[in-house]
C-alpha cells in the first residue's frame, strides 16, 4: 500500500492552487464532476507520479465545510492510499470496527472511504486502480487525475509525495493503530508508520480543532530553489517547509 493523493480543504480553492503553482509549478491535470455530490468543487494536480487535490465545499450542507469550520480555515483534509485490493481492506477494516462511509465499485476503479472519527480525525481512502497490479507503478493511471493526467506533469525537479504528518493527542497509540489499520510497520521511534516508499508520521497536538493533517513530506531535486520561489511569491516560509493552504509543505532533496 502506499499513498497516492492527499487533498487539502479551502475556502476558496483558487488561490491555493496558486500557490502550488507559484512554488512547484503544478498544473490542474482534472477537475472531477464526480466530487459534486459531496458538495465539492476540485482541481487535481500531479506532484510527480503523485497528486495534490484542492477540494472547495460548494454546498451548504457539506461535510467538508462542517469541517473547514472546525479547523478554523483552510488544512489538510483526506488520505489517499494505493492498494492491491481494496475490496479485501475494505472487509477488514469492516470487522475492524472501521464505518464505511462511501463505496465505489467498477471494474476501472474500486475506493472505500473511512470514517474520519474511526481513524484519528483524519478521512482516509483505499483504493484500486483496475486490477491492482499497477499499485506500485510510480507513474500508473490513476482514475482520480483523469485519463490524460501525464500532459500537466510538472517539471523533472518534482519528484513525489513522501509522507504526511498528523497531529493527535496520543502519537504512539495513533501509530499502532494505524500500523493495524493500514498492514504497516510502525517506525523505529514508534511515531510513525512505514508504507511503501512512504510514511505517516504522527505528531503532538491536543488542540482539538488543530487536530488532522498538518505537514507533508514532499522529495524535491532542489529544495532551496522552492524555497525562494515561495519567499518571491510571498508565500510563507518556516525553515524547511512552505504552508499552502494550512499545510507545510516539508522539502526534502531526491
Amino acid at each position: 500500500m502506499r499513498l497516492r493523493q492527499v487533498a487539502l480543504v479551502a475556502k476558496d480553492l483558487e488561490p491555493v492552487r496558486k500557490a502550488f503553482e507559484d512554488v512547484f509549478g503544478l498544473k490542474v491535470a482534472y477537475r472531477d464532476p464526480g466530487v459534486g455530490v459531496y458538495g465539492l468543487v476540485n482541481v487535481v494536480m500531479p506532484f510527480g507520479g503523485d497528486f495534490i487535490e484542492i477540494v472547495q465545499p460548494v454546498a451548504a450542507d457539506a461535510s467538508a465545510g462542517r469541517y473547514l469550520a472546525r479547523r478554523g480555515g483552510d488544512a489538510g483534509y483526506m488520505l489517499i492510499f494505493q492498494a492491491p485490493d481494496a475490496v479485501r481492506h475494505r472487509k477488514r477494516l469492516a470487522e475492524l470496527g472501521i464505518r464505511n462511509i462511501a463505496e465505489l465499485n467498477t471494474r476501472g476503479y474500486t475506493f472505500t472511504h473511512f470514517h474520519p472519527a474511526d481513524v484519528s480525525g483524519v478521512l482516509t481512502s483505499i483504493d484500486t486502480e483496475g486490477d491492482g497490479t499497477s499499485w506500485n507503478d510510480p507513474d500508473g493511471s490513476w482514475t482520480p487525475a483523469g485519463p490524460d493526467w501525464k500532459k500537466a506533469r510538472a517539471g523533472s525537479e518534482i519528484i513525489g509525495i513522501k509522507g504526511a504528518r498528523v497531529q493527535v493527542s496520543d502519537p504512539a497509540s495513533a501509530a499502532r493503530r494505524w500500523a493495524e489499520l493500514f498492514e504497516a510497520r510502525v517506525s523505529s521511534n514508534g511515531t510513525a508508520i512505514e508504507l511503501d516508499g512512504s510514511a505517516i508520521s504522527f505528531v503532538p497536538g491536543g488542540e482539538p480543532r488543530a487536530s488532522g493533517i498538518v505537514g507533508l513530506d514532499v522529495a524535491v531535486k532542489d529544495p532551496k530553489a522552492h524555497l525562494q520561489r515561495a519567499r518571491q511569491a510571498d508565500h510563507r516560509v518556516e525553515g524547511d517547509a512552505v504552508v499552502i493552504g494550512g499545510v507545510a509543505l516539508h522539502l526534502h532533496s531526491a
